[in-house]
């Protein structure tokens, strides 16, 4: 979390100040909260962690974060009616600082790494102040394919991770082999499409984890993912 690093040796009114220096606005913040949706005997404190969070967040502008589907076992079917309930908790905390959580489905989830399972769970959540987050790294290199994304419907995708794979197994795909979009072989532009067309019209984050991402020159590193994505939204007629 960098603003976690950031925060132990510095203050929330030096971080707003770093932004505000920049021009920079956040559009989105990962809460990094464990035990908040799987069905667990610490719900409770979970969700006070997430305030504490979007506390936080609140300050520096926010307005929508996300959590992950990140779990340690494989739920029974009657388990994911927790799983909702857990979900309208945490909507309701985030009603309280006038924002939005979604939840990521990731691909190495034992009880929620799809597309189809994470809109169902949520639409029986069914909370104004809690959505699916869309990543295109996790939805491609997981059990999903592209007609899932006519089952979305508009408004359910509240923020989009965006990234291309390289031309390996999916097997072999990790969080490192996440490359700047065009650069590798997943439908990107299919994808973006798709997503625009059930209504999404919110900001692309392109998450990238590989050394030469997040060591290297910021604005170098910016510079090349803006002109290789913007080509990707020109192709897709969405710039």
């Amino acid at each position: 979390m960098f603003i976690d690093d950031f925060l132990k040796t510095d203050t929330l009114e030096g971080a707003r100040k770093v932004l505000s220096d920049n021009g920079l606005t956040l559009v989105h913040g990962a809460v990094a909260v464990d035990g908040l949706l799987e069905p667990n005997a610490e719900n409770a404190a979970a969700i006070d962690r997430l305030k504490r969070r979007l506390e936080m967040f609140a300050s520096l502008g926010l307005s929508k974060v996300y959590t992950t589907s990140a779990g340690t076992r494989k739920l029974a079917l009657d388990e994911y009616r927790l799983v909702a309930e857990n979900m309208r908790r945490a909507g309701e905390a985030a009603k309280s600082f006038n924002m939005r959580v979604s939840l990521e489905f990731v691909r190495a989830s034992p009880y929620m790494s799809t597309l189809l399972t994470a809109l169902k769970v949520t639409r029986e959540a069914a909370h104004p102040n809690f959505g699916v987050m869309f990543d295109f790294y996790h939805f491609w290199s997981g059990l999903n394919k592209l007609e899932d994304m006519d089952q979305i419907r508009a408004g359910e995708i509240q923020h989009v991770h965006f990234q291309d794979v390289p031309d390996v197994p999916r097997e072999l795909l990790d969080n490192n082999s996440r490359i700047i979009p065009g650069d590798g072989i997943a439908p990107v532009d299919a994808t973006l499409r798709k997503l625009v067309d059930k209504g999404y019209a919110g900001p692309l984050s392109v998450e990238l984890f590989l050394p030469q991402f997040q060591t290297g020159d910021p604005y170098e590193v910016a510079r090349e993912i803006r002109q290789k994505c913007e080509a990707v939204m020109r192709r897709t007629a969405v710039l």
